[in-house]
C-alpha cells in the first residue's frame, strides 16, 4: 500500500453537514433544490429538471459519475406520506432519468434504490429520496473498500453541463 494520501475534498462538506441538528439552515437541500428558480441557482444546486410533484438532480457525494437522485417535491420522510400523484411522478422521472444517463454515458446497468431511516443509510432521513447509480461493466474499484474514497471521474459542473445537454435545458 502506498503512502501518498488520496484526497477528497468534497467530501468534508458532507461530514459536517453530518452533525447539524435538521433545519439548521433552514430548508433540506432537496427543499432547496426543488424550489430553485434561476437558471444560475439550479445549476448551483445541480437541478437537471423539476415537475409538478419531483425533482432530479445531481447527488453532490456520488458513489460514481452520474449519481442522480429523484425526490418529491414535498418534504415527507415515508412512502406511505406520498401521495399517488408523487409516488407516480417520481417512478415517471426515475425512468426519464434512466433515459437521459443511457444517451449521455451509456452505462450497462443502473442501481435503483431508496433508504428509509438513519439506519439503512438514509443521509436526509426526513425527505425520502431515490438513487440512480449508473454502472459499466468493469467499474468496481478498490478504493470504497480500501480508503474510504470514490472516484468520481467527472467534475460535477461538467456533468451537469453534459446531462443538461440531453435533457434538452
Amino acid at each position: 500500500m502506498s503512502d501518498r494520501p488520496l484526497y477528497a475534498p468534497w467530501r468534508m462538506d458532507y461530514i459536517r453537514s453530518l452533525d447539524k441538528p435538521a433545519g439548521d439552515a433552514g430548508k433540506c437541500f432537496l427543499c432547496e433544490a426543488a424550489a430553485a428558480t434561476s437558471e444560475k441557482e439550479r445549476a448551483g444546486r445541480l437541478v437537471l429538471w423539476t415537475t409538478p410533484h419531483a425533482v432530479v438532480l445531481i447527488n453532490r457525494y456520488p458513489y460514481t459519475n452520474g449519481h442522480l437522485l429523484i425526490a418529491p417535491k414535498a418534504h415527507k420522510a415515508e412512502m406511505a406520506e406520498l401521495t399517488e400523484a408523487e409516488l407516480a411522478d417520481v417512478g415517471r422521472q426515475t425512468v426519464r432519468a434512466i433515459e437521459v444517463l443511457k444517451r449521455a454515458q451509456s452505462p450497462q446497468g443502473f442501481n435503483v434504490g431508496i433508504n428509509l431511516g438513519r439506519c439503512a443509510g438514509a443521509g436526509l432521513p426526513g425527505h425520502l429520496h431515490q438513487h440512480l447509480v449508473p454502472r459499466w461493466n468493469g467499474d468496481t474499484n478498490f478504493m470504497s473498500v480500501v480508503g474510504d474514497v470514490r472516484v468520481v471521474p467527472q467534475a460535477m459542473g461538467q456533468l451537469w453541463e453534459e446531462l443538461m445537454r440531453e435533457v434538452g435545458g
